[in-house]
């Protein structure tokens, strides 16, 4: 099962679906260009109504000047290396090594990355509660004319249909950098407005092991 060039599309439609929610055309010129990749053949079109269900009905807001700029896949990795950096500075500790983030690690690598931010991503997702079994159906049509991949559709259909358990979702991250990417993917796609979104959010972090003034500092990052 291979996911990175699936998460990269869908993270590049789903900033671009969020800024048309959250200003129309003036977010456009902020965007780096990422508004081409919908006007474009198949694949960004697509990707838009994959990550558009998976949205569901999330309120408009603006998610990560950060995520426009680099945009994709690479963005969670500079956003977790800064986050880093900076929670390690008010610490006033100096790393020991260099953050292991995924925009800074071999293919082989990045692909691990890649499932435990996509499993992230369909959790946040369902965090609502409005991912119900006409949902499921269509989530999983627009994931299968995305990448027909069997093994890809058989673990999409589990972890949809599976209850939400941030304990489950946390398991995937093997690493401390794993861990902080998953949660900025799970910070972009809730509504922290909404009680239940913001209880899984607060679970998931305490489940992904996040120090406190690390956690503060990814959300902020998202959010700049």
């Amino acid at each position: 099962m291979i996911t990175r060039g699936l998460l990269d599309q869908l993270l590049k439609s789903g900033q671009d679906l969020l800024q048309k929610k959250a200003g129309g055309t003036q977010n456009k010129a902020a965007s780096g260009g990422l508004g081409s990749l919908l006007s474009g053949a198949g694949g960004g079109a697509l990707a838009a109504g994959a990550m558009g269900l998976l949205l569901g009905n999330k309120k408009a807001r603006k998610v990560g000047g950060k995520v426009a700029v680099y945009g994709g896949l690479a963005a969670l990795g500079v956003i977790a290396y800064k986050a880093y950096g900076n929670w390690q500075a008010q610490q006033g500790t100096a790393p020991q090594t260099e953050p292991q983030t995924l925009d800074r690690l071999p293919p082989a690598q990045v692909e691990q990355h890649s499932q435990a931010i996509l499993k992230a991503l369909v959790a946040a997702a369902k965090a609502d509660g409005h991912v119900d079994a006409r949902e499921r159906e269509l989530i999983e049509g627009e994931f299968r004319k995305l990448d027909n991949d069997q093994e890809l559709q058989q673990w999409l259909h589990a972890e949809l249909n599976k209850p939400l358990d941030p304990a489950d979702v946390a398991r995937a991250a093997s690493t401390p950098e794993m861990a902080a990417e998953m949660y900025i993917a799970s910070v972009m796609l809730v509504d922290e407005e909404n009680f239940m979104e913001k209880s899984y959010l607060d679970e998931l972090a305490r489940q992904l092991k996040l120090e406190p003034g690390l956690k503060a500092e990814l959300e902020r990052q998202v959010r700049l």
